[in-house]
């Protein structure tokens, strides 16, 4: 008889070394793969900031068509000194109106909405509350134009949503701004991320200059449209500044250049003088992924 051998009844495990040599592996491959996936969200993101951009300009023809003209964007408010209404202010306003049911004929783009000439736009509805068994509130709503926007899509928030109450400077901070399609800033009340305010410039056709050197009123576009807004502190870091804000020395050193605004919106293709895109009707600019104005990742309303 041939004896029997009992064979170890034992399973093959792993040994630490191919354990190891698996998790290297898996490693490597997650931080390839992790920035490739950066990167198609941030492109996503860019195709979805230049489709919110199309909407706005098909809002802002349909404007143009209602009133032969485009909204202004100056800085200037004479209704309340020292308060600003910005270019940002101003295109929320003519987009989905002060109070978010459409922009009112008789509106002047003043921090009030108020046409001396005429009863007071905004006054009797916002911030109150609406009431439609009123007959003045009745009125007041069937001659409003728009929204040119739809409100559920039109990225609207208020100032102090963004920045906090009573960091806003000379801006009204009840006021509202379309924000773009990024999410850098985390809402104050609700906590959700939301984006930075889009900023508005409407070209002066009567000009034909494009000069850094002078970021005022004799170029097509002022640059200081928006210095109220580009100037405040970041929502999110009150000790920086944008690279586009009008002066000072962020702590990193880096010193703010409104000439960025001249450099970025220069097109390149005219040679013989300085002249920016779109120079008969206006420019819409996002701070982009990073959320600061006047870096290589904002986003125009024009291929550069």
């Amino acid at each position: 008889m041939k004896p029997i051998i009992k064979k170890p009844n034992r399973k093959r495990a792993f040994t630490i070394v191919e354990l190891l040599t698996v998790m290297s592996i898996i490693v490597i491959l997650i931080s390839l793969l992790v920035p490739a996936l950066n990167m198609v969200k941030r492109y996503a993101r860019d195709v979805k900031q230049r489709a919110q951009f199309h909407s706005i300009g098909v809002a802002l023809d349909l404007f143009h068509g209602e009133f032969d003209d485009y909204p202004p964007s100056d800085a200037q408010d004479t209704a309340a000194p020292p308060v600003d209404y910005c270019g940002a202010m101003k295109l929320a306003e003519a987009m989905v109106g002060q109070d978010l049911l459409g922009l009112h004929p008789s509106s002047v783009f003043r921090s009030d909405g108020r046409n001396p000439a005429l009863p007071a736009p905004y006054d009797d509805l916002y911030p109150s509350s609406l009431d439609l068994t009123t007959p003045v509130h009745v009125e007041n709503v069937r001659a409003r134009k728009g929204p040119y926007l739809p409100v559920e899509n039109a990225n609207a928030y208020r100032l102090k949503n963004l920045y906090g109450p009573g960091n806003t400077a000379l801006l009204f901070e009840d006021l509202f701004v379309l924000c773009d399609v990024y999410t850098r800033v985390r809402h104050r009340e609700t906590g959700k991320k939301v984006g930075m305010p889009i900023l508005y410039y409407k070209a002066d056709t009567s000009k034909v200059l494009h000069d850094p050197n002078s970021p005022g009123t004799d170029n097509i576009y002022n640059y200081n449209d928006n210095i109220e807004l580009v100037d405040l502190d970041l929502p999110w870091d009150t000790a920086h500044q944008h690279p586009m804000a009008s002066g000072g020395q962020t702590p990193d050193g880096v010193v703010p250049r409104p000439e960025i605004f001249y450099e970025k919106t220069k097109n390149e293709k005219v040679a013989a003088i300085d002249r920016p895109y779109r120079p008969d009707s206006y420019i819409l600019i996002s701070a982009g992924f990073d959320g600061l104005y006047g870096t290589d990742d904002d986003v125009f309303n024009f291929e550069r």
